[in-house]
């Protein structure tokens, strides 16, 4: 797939978050390149806290932008101040090269199931010319801590051939109002109230919050219930097969929604997000075919095809 392509599926995904860090490591090679032996500069922080405003979410949020315009020092004080292990990974990249390889190390040894530690211990061995570390520690991140930030972006690292991130699921509906116009702590809040319930589309509707913040093991469990709640509901099953889209294993998502295409040929959704998921694959040409057939079918996915067909004029497989 061509950079060109890797760079409109991101666009048309608002997956923004996954930009910095995979500018961060490009080094390590295209499909076509030889992997550098080490990166110049310095490790990036990637801080996962979704909506969170507390006192320790703030503070990793500003070190991290610090870091990221280059004021080191600040940063590393900023990261000082916390006491999760977020800042105590981030407080030992900003320190680099100052045992910050020795103290990612002690970090894993004592927090294995941290995927904060885990997936900046990668970087950390990257940067220092350890491919094969990097790489073990990444897979280390996808296992053991798989509802995080951490571990979409090991995933983004470990396939590169893959757009970044995960594909997110579109309703056809609209949630509340009400809930719309609150701001995102509260949203979420009241979503996650909300999907108590045995109501599928309130559970549809907290899965797609969830993914959003990068909780997908989370996102897919609200799926999956909706699904059994709804087992007739082109929706619920269409968001249960997105929901396993795995970068390892993408038959998990298609073995499903390929056959809902079938079973329910005038939905939109299935077609729509059959079609999005081959973008994810860069699989453009069919993904192109699966969106135009979606237009075919009408509202309410057919603006949103014709929106990311839009952004793939002129893309290929390349």
């Amino acid at each position: 797939m061509s950079q060109r392509t890797r760079v409109l599926l991101v666009a048309a995904a608002a997956l923004a978050a996954a930009v910095g860090v995979a500018a961060g490591v490009a080094v390590l090679g295209g499909d076509d390149q030889p992997e550098a032996a080490r990166p110049k500069g310095s490790p990036p922080v990637l801080v996962d806290v979704g909506v969170r405003t507390d006192r320790e979410a703030q503070t990793l949020r500003r070190a991290a932008g610090l870091l990221a315009h280059g004021r080191r020092e600040r940063a590393r004080a900023a990261f000082a101040q916390g006491s999760s292990l977020q800042a105590q990974a981030g407080e030992a990249i900003a320190a680099w090269p100052d045992r910050s390889l020795e103290r990612l190390e002690e970090l894993a040894r004592s927090h294995p199931g941290s995927g904060a530690v885990l997936f900046h211990l990668g970087l950390a061995r990257f940067w220092d010319g350890n491919t094969d570390g990097a790489v073990a520690a990444w897979r280390r991140t996808a296992t053991r801590d798989p509802d995080s930030a951490f571990a979409v972006r090991a995933g983004d690292l470990l396939y590169r051939r893959l757009a970044p991130g995960l594909p997110t699921f579109v309703p056809s509906f609209r949630g509340p109002s009400a809930v719309r116009a609150l701001p995102a702590p509260a949203q979420l809040a009241a979503l996650r109230r909300r999907a108590r319930r045995r109501d599928a589309r309130a559970k549809l509707l907290y899965g797609v919050a969830l993914q959003r913040i990068e909780r997908p093991v989370s996102a897919r469990r609200e799926f999956s219930a909706a699904a059994k709640l709804a087992p007739e509901d082109p929706d619920a099953l269409v968001a249960d097969a997105v929901g396993r889209f795995d970068k390892e294993h993408p038959e998990r998502a298609f073995s499903r929604l390929g056959p809902l295409t079938r079973r329910f040929p005038h939905a939109g959704t299935a077609r729509f997000h059959l079609g999005l998921l081959l973008l994810w694959l860069g699989d453009v040409e069919d993904a192109k075919r699966q969106l135009n057939r979606a237009i075919r079918l009408g509202p309410p996915f057919s603006t949103e095809a014709r929106r990311l067909l839009r952004r793939l004029e002129g893309v290929d497989n390349r």
